[in-house]
C-alpha cells in the first residue's frame, strides 16, 4: 500500500490494517518466549526423560534446522499464495507443536514436537514481517524495530515462565499455557479478511532471484546481520558462563537476561529514530555505540558495574537487525519475502558459528580472553557498516 493509497483508506481498512498488526505483533511474541523457553527447561528434561547431555544438545538444532528450510522456501514461493491462509497455517501449527512438546511423554516426542513447531515457526515468520512491509511501506524500520522488540518482550517472558511452571510443580504447564495462548490469536486471524496489501510481493523467478540475491544493499545486509547475530550468538551461549564468579550468584545467572531486557527500550529508540537517521546511517551509528560499550565490558568494568556494560551492550546491539533489514527490504520492496528469508538464513549461521568457534577458544584462552576475541566481528561489522553508508550510498532510505 503505497502512501497515496493510505490517505484514501477507509476506517474499516484502517481498522483491519491496525488488527493485522496486532496478530503479528502477538504471535512474535509468543514464538520468542516459546524460544527463550527452551535453555530454561533443559534441566527439568534431564529430570524427568533421563536424557544425557548429547541429547539435549539436540534441543537448540532440532527446531532451528526445520525453521530455516521452511523459511527459505516461504521466502521463494510466498508471492503464489494466499498471506491469510499461510499466517494461519505458521500459527495453528506453532500453537499446536508448542503444546505437544508439553504433552510428550518422552524426550524423543518432545524432541519430534519441537521440529513441527520449527517447521511451522517457518511460515509464520516467514510471512508475517513481510506483511508489515507491505501494510506500511513507508515505515518499515519502525516497524520492523517494533515487531523484533515484541520478540524481545516475549524472549525475557518465556524463562520466567519456565521457572514460575517449575515452582507450581510441573514444567510441562509452562507448554500448555503457551500453547493456549495462541487459541485467541488464531480465533483472530480466522475472522479477519485478507489484509489489503496492493502491490505486495511480485511472482518471483530464478532470474529474479538472482538479481535479488547480487544486490548490494541486500548484500550488505546480509553480511552485517551475519555479523551482528553472531556477536548475539555468541554473548547468548557464554555470557552467563562469564558472568559466574564475577557478579554475586543470583546476578550471575540473570546477567542473560539484563541484556535481553534492555533489547526492548533498544528496540523501540531505534524504530523512532530510524526515519530521522535513515537506515545505513543509524546502522553505522549503532555499530559505532557498540565499541565503547564492549570495551567498557570486556576491558575496564568488575563486579557489578559489568551488568550496566551487559544492559548497555544490548541496548546498542539490539536495533541493528531490524534497522539493516529495512535497509535490504527498501533496496527491493517488491520481494520482501525472499530478503526476510535470506536475512534469517545468514542471521541463524552467524547465531551457529561464534557460539561454536568460542567453545573451542575457551578451552585454550579461558573465557575472559575469548569474550575479548569478540572485538574482531565488531570491527569488521564496523567495518561493513560504514561502506554500507559511504560506498554502496544511501539510495535505500526512508
Amino acid at each position: 500500500m503505497n502512501e497515496t493509497a493510505r490517505t484514501h483508506e477507509t476506517e474499516t481498512q484502517r481498522d483491519t490494517r491496525r488488527w493485522w498488526t496486532l496478530a503479528v505483533f502477538a504471535y512474535v511474541a509468543l514464538e520468542g518466549a516459546g524460544l527463550q523457553m527452551r535453555g530454561a527447561v533443559i534441566p527439568e528434561l534431564r529430570a524427568t526423560f533421563g536424557a544425557p547431555d548429547w541429547q539435549l544438545g539436540l534441543v537448540a538444532p532440532a527446531g532451528t534446522l526445520g525453521y530455516l528450510l521452511v523459511v527459505m522456501v516461504v521466502g521463494v514461493v510466498a508471492s503464489r499464495f494466499d498471506t491469510r491462509r499461510l499466517l494461519l497455517l505458521g500459527f495453528v501449527g506453532t500453537g499446536v507443536g508448542i503444546f505437544f512438546m508439553g504433552v510428550a511423554p518422552s524426550f524423543l516426542l518432545f524432541l519430534s514436537a519441537l521440529v513441527g513447531r520449527g517447521l511451522f515457526t517457518g511460515v509464520g515468520r516467514g510471512t508475517d514481517r513481510p506483511l508489515l512491509s507491505h501494510l506500511y511501506p513507508t515505515q518499515r524500520g519502525r516497524l520492523f524495530s517494533y515487531y523484533d522488540m515484541m520478540w524481545a518482550v516475549g524472549a525475557t517472558t518465556g524463562p520466567a515462565l519456565v521457572a514460575a511452571a517449575v515452582w507450581l510443580g510441573d514444567w510441562r504447564l509452562a507448554y500448555y499455557t503457551l500453547g493456549l495462548a495462541f487459541v485467541p490469536l488464531i480465533g483472530l486471524v480466522w475472522f479477519l479478511p485478507t489484509p489489503d496489501i496492493a502491490g505486495g510481493d511480485d511472482t518471483l523467478d530464478l532470474a529474479e532471484l538472482r538479481r535479488i540475491g547480487r544486490q548490494p544493499e541486500v548484500v550488505a545486509t546480509a553480511v552485517t546481520l551475519f555479523l551482528s547475530a553472531g556477536i548475539e550468538g555468541g554473548l547468548f551461549t557464554w555470557l552467563t558462563t562469564f558472568a559466574q564468579g564475577r557478579v554475586p550468584g543470583a546476578l550471575a545467572t540473570a546477567s542473560l537476561s539484563i541484556m535481553l531486557v534492555a533489547y526492548i527500550p533498544g528496540r523501540f529508540v531505534s524504530g523512532r529514530l530510524s526515519e530521522r537517521f535513515g537506515y545505513a546511517r543509524l546502522g553505522l551509528v549503532q555499530a559505532g555505540l557498540l565499541v565503547p560499550a564492549f570495551l567498557y565490558t570486556f576491558f575496564l568494568a568488575e563486579g557489578l558495574a559489568l551488568l550496566v556494560g551487559f544492559f548497555a551492550i544490548g541496548l546498542v546491539l539490539s536495533g541493528l537487525y531490524p534497522t539493516m533489514l529495512a535497509y535490504g527490504t527498501e533496496a527491493v520492496p517488491e520481494h520482501s519475502a525472499p530478503v526476510n528469508a535470506i536475512a534469517a538464513v545468514t542471521s541463524a549461521a552467524g547465531i551457529a558459528a561464534v557460539p561454536a568457534v568460542m567453545g573451542v577458544l575457551i578451552g585454550g584462552e579461558g573465557i575472559l580472553q575469548t569474550m575479548r576475541l569478540l572485538w574482531a566481528p565488531i570491527a569488521v561489522l564496523l567495518a561493513v557498516t560504514l561502506v554500507t553508508w559511504l560506498v554502496i550510498g544511501r539510495v535505500a532510505e526512508p
